[in-house]
């Protein structure tokens, strides 16, 4: 059947029930359980997990109707029954534990079923439902039950229970139905959430598995070029070559990194620099590098790759000029904090040193070109000093 909470209730005749409303429910206590309602309303917005908010709704709604009992149900499907999700005043065992039947014999499974609120204020002398074990046990001669909606679909029951004589009349349901609303919405988001944080699972699998395939593809085009370099007897295209192996090996890197972390949007450019480092240490055979990078530098992705293709043209340019006729030469590469908002990457060596009118914004040589469109394009400061043995080029970022 279709749920539908305008259907009339299903409550036990009672012709008494006018004087007990006027008599038992006074209109403070009606104001009482608006406060309450608007209480778990609160708390709701307020981002309380699923599981308090379950057990605040049965607290709430158990001293709105002076109840010893409350307790949510959960729908389980694959058993058509109703678990006991959540509650207040039931024994040890019972929350997490029991369930009751969800067919239309039972009062919970008819509200579940039809959406149509049920009283049983005569547990003992009830025809029309049969009273489940679990209320038995725990003495229980009144029930009410509302469905609880949920994302599209009912979630399950809310429902108080009682020992006492007194009887639930249908202005209660008001206020029950108000809490089941509440929770009901609470669900619905729950569930929003969950599909979401699902979503942004598959979402970051299928990014670390695309940087996975980018970072093979361009060490296979890296290979095949240092193979190519190799196999042509033409020293300066050899040289030229083994460059552009050695920058897409760079960029491969970068996609390394990405596809063992957790966030694609930015990386440790210390971390990154350093593994730039190591692969060109082996690259340079004649050449020392030597990386030092405080950790903790986060900024985005392709700021890092840029300032990786910086340090990778450096060190390239140094192993080839500074140290051309030398073996066992040292670059160094230092990323150290400025302050807050800034960081600092130097390279230096002790080799040749640079020509006297050596003007790095005019420099002619692709290596130098692509340094200057990257320190602009990224707004780096840029300080070139010449040492009594080497040079040392610093960059600031932001």
């Amino acid at each position: 059947m279709t749920a539908n909470n305008s259907d009339t209730p299903l409550i036990e005749p009672n012709p008494s029930a006018i004087e007990a409303a006027t008599g038992m429910r006074a209109l403070q206590d009606r104001i009482r359980q608006q406060e309450l309602l608007a209480e778990l309303g609160v708390k709701a917005l307020q981002g309380a997990s699923f599981d308090e908010l379950l057990n605040e709704t049965a607290r709430l709604t158990a001293i709105g109707l002076d109840v010893e009992y409350c307790k949510v149900l959960e729908h389980i499907p694959s058993s058509n029954r109703l678990l006991v999700r959540a509650g207040v005043g039931w024994d040890e065992g019972v929350i997490g534990v029991a369930t009751v039947g969800a067919d239309l014999e039972s009062p919970a499974g008819f509200a579940l079923r039809t959406g149509k609120p049920v009283i049983s204020n005569h547990l003992e002398n009830e025809e029309r439902f049969r009273t489940s074990d679990l209320l038995k046990q725990h003495g229980i001669r009144r029930a009410m039950n509302v469905i609880l909606q949920g994302d599209g679909k009912p979630f399950g029951v809310l429902e108080v229970d009682s020992r006492s004589e007194a009887e639930f009349l249908e202005l209660d349901l008001a206020f029950l139905q108000g809490a089941a609303n509440i929770l009901g919405m609470a669900i619905e988001r729950e569930r929003h959430e969950r599909q979401l944080t699902a979503a942004l699972e598959r979402h970051k699998v299928l990014l670390k598995e695309i940087n996975h395939r980018v970072k093979n593809s361009l060490s296979i085009v890296s290979s095949m070029l240092n193979l190519q370099a190799r196999d042509i007897a033409n020293p300066e295209l050899t040289g030229h070559l083994s460059e552009a192996a050695r920058r897409i090996a760079a960029i491969g890197k970068a996609h390394d990194q990405l596809s063992y972390g957790s966030n694609t949007e930015q990386m440790d450019v210390g971390k990154y620099i350093k593994a730039i480092c190591n692969d060109l240490d082996r690259s340079v055979a004649h050449c020392q590098v030597v990386a030092e990078a405080v950790d903790g530098i986060v900024i985005k992705t392709d700021r890092a790759i840029s300032i990786a293709l910086i340090v990778n043209e450096l060190i390239a340019n140094a192993a080839k000029y500074a140290y051309k006729n030398e073996t066992g030469g040292k670059i160094w590469i230092n990323v150290g904090r400025n302050s807050q908002d800034s960081f600092s990457v130097s390279v230096r060596d002790e080799g040749a040193g640079l020509p006297l009118d050596f003007d790095l914004q005019n420099a002619t040589g692709l290596g130098m070109r692509i340094i200057t469109a990257f320190s602009k394009q990224l707004n780096a400061t840029i300080k070139v000093h010449s040492l009594s043995q080497g040079q040392s080029l610093y960059f600031r970022f932001r």
